[in-house]
């Protein structure tokens, strides 16, 4: 896998200009360098350890994203923090702001009830040109594509720059891969992102987690008796890197949802050894399969809870053949205790898809999964509350809810708290909830990555209500009035404030 010295593959990348979604890796990376959002690191880098060391530092700086050009031992370069800020998700994702993206998915789930004939025949038409959108944007099957300019001659993982990350890593993992699998009944393909730690020369750790689609998919293969085709995509599109993260509601698939966001749909070519089509414009693609029947020890590895995840068996993924760009770039993440590369992702997911939670809770206001939180064990979300118990039927229906199944602590306020202000948050706890009456305590499904609890894949959930409680609420004394500012005086403060340029200055007010 000899790439030849001196090359820059980023070199003839077609640039886009600010808020233009991109067709492939590289073009992002091009425009993230244009933007003097990426820098090239030279110096030699070791893949086991030091790449992670330096990334992990880099992204808690908010710095840029990172090219490594001289990783001894590699004969392509590795990018790492490509998603490691919120506006590098944004540029991605063809807008200025995540908030910008999200406000997209919401036109597209919006759905009113319709008002009498006129009205029903209105939405129905919305509806429909929504799905005609949705088909023109579903994947476009095309006969070649850069991911096979290059197929290897032979199998052999170690000619990867794949990372170990972590000093306690049973060995290296492939972490951002993009798995493409397929359900054997409806013949639907689905991307995940799931980690695969290398065994050997062609085989790998396939960590598709209990309640994911990829192991779902696995069962449906299994009760077949059958092998699973599974294709392995190191670094595509930013858009189509997104959706494979994403909670994409069931029926949507990920590949159409991609083609949403990129606004022209995915090409995608068909893998040259298995019945499975993959991104025409990826980087590298492992095609292989994994075989039910076999199970191998995986772990431990330095996981994004902070903590090495517990060797346990998973079943194995065996690559039978490697394609590639002629120059590619290896797509790489480092994961560990946030802020990482993966939670600011995650903050970012939460931001998209909180229209797709508002569709089904219409009350819902607003969601935060806080980072301390580790993407879903902790959730806050605030709500207009009409009638006694509607705090505990909204956590109830979010337990029920894609992953939010997988929520912890979840804490449920009124409309009128920021949600992304921990303080107010924990204020309104505080003195809002009482622990003898307001707290809901279940058991159900939890993250397999969950540490707390005794027995794997299952353990406690805790709901705290700490809305305002009335009589409707069996509340029996009257809630008391909280302290307000009188409008006039607000309004005095701010002349007299304005008026003196230091105090101006201190209060984010330009003085006169």
């Amino acid at each position: 896998m000899n790439l030849g010295a001196g090359h820059d593959p980023l070199k003839n990348r077609r640039v886009s200009h600010p808020f233009v979604t991109f067709d492939s890796l590289g073009e992002f990376l091009a425009a993230l360098e244009a933007q003097g959002d990426l820098v090239r690191i030279r110096e030699p880098v070791a893949r086991d350890l030091e790449i992670t060391e330096v990334t992990r530092r880099v992204i808690r700086a908010d710095g840029p994203a990172l090219l490594f050009e001289n990783v001894p031992g590699a004969a392509m370069p590795v990018a790492t923090n490509v998603f490691g800020a919120p506006r590098r998700i944004a540029r991605a994702l063809g807008a200025e702001t995540v908030e910008e993206v999200a406000e997209r998915v919401e036109r597209l789930v919006h759905l009113r009830p319709p008002a009498g004939v006129m009205g029903a025949l209105r939405d129905l038409s919305g509806t429909i040109e929504t799905l005609s959108t949705l088909r023109s944007l579903a994947p476009k099957r095309v006969r070649s594509g850069p991911c096979q300019e290059v197929e290897e001659p032979t199998v052999d993982l170690d000619r990867l720059p794949i990372l170990k990350c972590w000093p306690g890593d049973a060995g290296r993992t492939i972490t951002f891969p993009v798995v493409i699998t397929k359900d054997p009944e409806t013949g639907e393909s689905h991307a995940g992102i799931y980690r695969l730690q290398q065994y050997g020369k062609e085989a790998l750790g396939f960590h598709a987690q209990l309640h994911r689609v990829g192991a779902n998919n696995l069962r449906k293969w299994a009760a077949r008796g059958e092998r699973m085709p599974v294709a392995a995509v190191i670094g595509i599109d930013p858009a189509t890197v997104f959706s494979g993260l994403a909670p994409v509601p069931e029926g949507l698939s990920n590949f159409v949802f991609a083609g949403f966001l990129r606004s022209a749909p995915v090409e995608m070519v068909p893998a040259r050894s298995i019945d499975l089509e993959v991104p025409a414009a990826a980087e590298i693609v492992l095609e292989g399969y994994v075989d039910p029947q076999e199970r191998a020890v995986e772990g431990p590895f330095g996981d994004h809870t902070g903590y090495y995840s517990a060797p346990e068996p998973f079943p194995v993924l065996h690559v039978v053949r490697i394609t590639r760009r002629d120059r590619p770039v290896y797509l790489s993440t480092v994961t560990g205790r946030p802020p990482t590369e993966d939670s600011v992702l995650g903050k970012a997911v939460e931001r998209v898809f909180r229209p797709v939670i508002r569709l089904v809770l219409p009350e819902v206001v607003d969601l935060n999964l806080p980072q301390e939180g580790v993407f879903i064990n902790v959730a806050v979300v605030s709500i207009r509350k009409s009638y006694p118990g509607h705090a505990r039927k909204v956590m109830h229906a979010l337990w029920g809810l894609g992953q939010m199944i997988f929520v912890r602590y979840l804490i449920v306020v009124d409309a009128d708290v920021d949600v992304q202000d921990l303080s107010e948050v924990l204020y309104r706890v505080g003195l809002q909830a009482d622990p003898a009456r307001d707290l809901e305590l279940v058991e159900g499904p939890v993250d397999q990555l969950s540490i707390s609890n005794p027995v794997p894949n299952l353990g406690g959930k805790v709901g705290i209500d700490a809305t305002r409680k009335g009589p409707e609420d069996g509340f029996p004394r009257p809630w008391p009035e909280e302290i307000r500012s009188d409008p006039a005086a607000v309004a005095a403060a701010d002349r007299v404030l304005r008026s003196d340029p230091t105090l101006a200055r201190l209060l984010g007010r330009p003085g006169r």
